[in-house]
């Protein structure tokens, strides 16, 4: 009996896992991305970023890069001098994982004095839980291995309780 009840739970778990995870992934400036002539204070305004959320900066590494930076360097436009600081590669993944204020900038001659800079503001805890409606949208960010999955295993499991 305590087989068909672990299996009953792990098809359960199975069918649910795509809507368990709510930390949220955020390409910068969406479909233009990190580049000239975005305003990423308008683009973060309506956004709540959680620790554990992630930021993607996704650019030309020729042309741009991103130096995580501190407010008052931000405020300045003063890259670090450590290229260590910096990243470089095009496709950029910042995992947030403490809260509080984060400034990001472009460091390249000009670019953060002519808006590339974004400034956030990450909360501690977790995202809300969404609403009720929302059901659905997340259903459909399951792929449909896991739906086949969770529906075949829990359909397994009731004929093996039968």
């Amino acid at each position: 009996m305590a087989v068909h009840r672990s299996l009953v739970i792990f098809a359960i778990v199975a069918f649910m896992a795509p809507t368990i995870s709510l930390a949220m992934d955020y390409v910068v400036g969406d479909d233009n991305g990190w580049k000239l002539e975005v305003n990423y204070t308008d683009w973060a305004k309506d956004k709540q970023f959680y620790v554990g959320d992630t930021l993607l900066f996704k650019y030309n590494n020729a042309s741009h890069n991103v130096y995580k930076v501190t407010g008052d360097d931000f405020n300045g436009c003063n890259v670090p001098s450590n290229n260590s600081l910096g990243l470089f590669t095009g496709n950029d993944k910042i995992n947030l994982a403490a809260a509080g204020k984060k400034w990001y900038i472009c460091g390249v001659t000009g670019h953060c004095n002519q808006g590339m800079k974004l400034k956030i503001t990450v909360l501690d805890g977790t995202a809300p839980a969404p609403p009720p409606n929302a059901a659905s949208t997340l259903l459909a960010k399951a792929t449909n291995f896991q739906i086949v999955l969770g529906m075949t295993l829990s359909i397994a499991a009731a004929l093996i309780m039968v």
